[in-house]
């Protein structure tokens, strides 16, 4: 049926028998009626199906997940959508690529073809010619999936800078990981936000040479009601709205790697659920009396105190105990101010060549400015303020100063007694004066604000409430 997205009928088989069912799809297109069908269709046999309407919404789903296939239109608001996907293929982006465009010329196929494209359709979309083309992508995925040679039986190893192992202060943190990455250990890795706990436990993933997936999910970002059927999956009819079975993360990562983040936010009830899977690597989806055994490897992290939250009756003990089996904690900024001029030339280089931009000269003011400021969002915020500085070639201090980070306003409560000079900064002065930073540069923005710094809405509103902070808006 020619642009129907509304079609009931199944995927195609050979794309089922291909694995597509535990694939995961991009879909990046202005169009947002287009875009939400498409989104809708591929949902009831995809694990995981998003959507974006530019380039730069598409690198931030990119940063969360390694999408199996991009379904990308040629003309997007802020750029070419070839031109990106040509920039994907030389940063060695492997996943497969579906080009649309409008009145395009068979010039135009075969610069799709170079650029780095699987496959080139026109607009409208013929809704049987995406279903084969999909279908095509995936069992070309699978297929190389299988032949791809272990990296430990080879010899080969991921590259260490994957985990900042260039400076000194997490050389022991690249030991632990090099060591324990082989190994199905559970591994729990902490450390305040913004320190790196993701590309840590990508590294581990890296490291162990499984075939399967990476896969992260933010526990803290998913509602109670849905986390469940997110993890585990759910059969049809198991709720209103489940017009179809759908498998869940687990059985995404089956064979790979599941990054539970921030799993301190996770529902009590769930936890008891989580800790039978971890025992016993079997779950059930909803709504189904059937169980499944899954080969998953768990990394989870948080950047609270999980013992203080077992105390107060917020973390399962026995859950604790399961996923302690060895913890990597992970520095935060402050605590690394000798890395820091490393950390800022390296930085600069990357980002300059990313941005096809020539690199920012780094003086000893610039390193002054950069060891100065406490960085409450670590690694995050510091990376940020330089690709800004990149960007705009400007020395890093300018940007600290236009930034209002010179002088660095601590947004105390009122009536709350001053800082001595020079003391240190609690980890709850730092947390505060980070949000509330974030949220002055949004705007005022909560629902914007939340999604900078990675929390749920709810999380943000509870913490204004706790400040007695009234600011923002939706």
């Amino acid at each position: 049926m020619s642009g129907n997205l509304q079609a009931g009928q199944a995927f195609p088989q050979g794309a089922q028998a291909a694995g597509a069912a535990l694939g995961s799809i991009l879909i990046v297109n202005p169009e947002n009626a287009l875009a939400q069908g498409l989104e809708r269709r591929f949902s009831r046999s995809f694990a995981l199906v998003e959507s974006a309407s530019s380039i730069e919404q598409a690198e931030r789903l990119r940063q969360r997940c390694a999408f199996d296939l991009l379904i990308a239109d040629t003309q997007l608001p802020d750029g070419s959508g070839m031109a990106w996907v040509e920039s994907l293929r030389e940063q060695g982006v492997g996943a497969e690529v579906i080009l649309m465009a409008t009145d395009a010329d068979v010039g135009t196929a075969i610069a799709a073809v170079r650029a780095g494209a699987s496959d080139f359709l026109l607009k409208p979309i013929d809704m049987e010619q995406l279903d084969a083309a999909v279908g095509r992508c995936f069992a070309r995925r699978m297929a190389a999936r299988t032949d791809v040679p272990n990296p430990r039986s080879s010899g080969l190893e991921p590259p260490q800078d994957a985990v900042v192992a260039y400076c000194e202060m997490v050389k022991p943190v690249c030991a632990v990981i090099k060591r324990v990455g082989p190994t199905p250990a559970t591994v729990l890795v902490l450390g305040e936000s913004g320190t790196g706990k993701e590309v840590a436990a990508r590294a581990l993933h890296a490291f162990s040479g499984r075939n399967g997936s990476f896969v992260p999910i933010n526990c803290g970002a998913i509602s109670p009601e849905l986390l469940e059927s997110e993890l585990f999956g759910h059969a049809k009819g198991a709720f209103t709205g489940a017009h179809q079975a759908r498998e869940g993360l687990f059985t995404y990562a089956n064979g790979g790697t599941l990054f539970l983040d921030e799993i301190a936010e996770m529902p009590l009830s769930m936890q008891s659920k989580l800790l039978r899977v971890l025992d016993d690597q079997r779950i059930r989806p909803v709504g189904s009396n059937r169980e499944v055994s899954v080969d998953v490897r768990i990394v989870a992290a948080t950047h609270r105190d999980l013992a203080e939250a077992v105390r107060a009756g917020r973390f399962r003990e026995d859950l604790f105990y399961r996923i302690n089996v060895l913890t990597i904690r992970m520095p935060g900024l402050r605590e690394r101010q000798a890395d820091i001029p490393t950390l800022a030339s390296y930085f600069i280089r990357n980002l300059a060549d990313e941005l096809s931009l020539p690199p920012i000269p780094l003086s000893e003011e610039d390193i002054r400015a950069l060891r100065a400021y406490p960085w409450p969002g670590n690694v995050r915020e510091f990376r940020n303020v330089i690709e800004r500085a990149v960007l705009l070639g400007q020395s890093p201090a300018h940007c600290l100063q236009d930034l209002g980070h010179e002088g660095a306003p601590t947004h105390e409560s009122p009536g709350a007694p001053p800082a001595a000079p020079g003391a240190p900064l609690t980890l709850a002065s730092l947390e505060k004066r980070h949000i509330l930073a974030v949220l002055d540069t949004c705007g005022g923005n909560k629902s914007e604000a939340a999604r900078k710094l990675e929390v749920s809405r709810k999380t943000l509103d509870r913490k204004l409430q706790q400040w007695g902070r009234v600011c923002g808006r939706d």
